[in-house]
């Protein structure tokens, strides 16, 4: 025998509203049922371009990419404000027998600092008169210029 009083009321004229203020009919187990879109609202059937967004995501979204042009804006202010590759050491206020001992070797530029750096700063504390102490100037200078420029090694002994 089947088991009684076991389905919900049936309401077959409930009725469906919508956010956008269209009703209709239809059969369901609630008197009424509320949506934030329909048919007549909804950007696939009206051909509008808007975005749908119930929680935030669009938001969230757009939060991130804001984000990521800040920090796109922040790396090329960074890389703009970088010394020129091309500009001499003298222009740094060195003294001048270290950059004429430099550009003896030379060691005119920054370019050409830093690609003898990267030789190991052996290459530049062999240079008569280069001790760490002009280095560890120097290698400061272009770090404050916007370089990234690694700390001066500890000498092993």
């Amino acid at each position: 025998m089947p088991k009684q009083n076991i389905h919900p009321k049936w309401y077959p004229e409930a009725n469906v509203v919508c956010a956008c203020g269209n009703t209709w009919k239809t059969g369901a187990t609630i008197p009424e049922i509320r949506t934030d879109i329909c048919s007549a609202c909804h950007p696939f059937y009206t051909g509008e371009q808007r975005i749908v967004d119930t929680e935030g995501q669009v938001d969230r979204f757009m939060k991130r990419l804001q984000h990521r042009d800040d920090m796109r804006a922040q790396v090329e202010a960074r890389e703009a404000a970088k010394t020129p590759m091309h500009m001499s050491l003298s222009e740094f206020g060195l003294n001048k027998r270290f950059v004429s001992v430099l550009a003896d070797n030379n060691v005119a530029t920054v370019q050409d600092f830093i690609d003898k750096l990267n030789e190991g700063e052996d290459s530049l504390l062999e240079l008569p008169g280069i001790g760490r102490k002009v280095l560890t100037d120097i290698k400061r200078m272009l770090r404050s210029r916007g370089y990234d420029v690694p700390e001066t090694e500890a000498s092993v002994e």
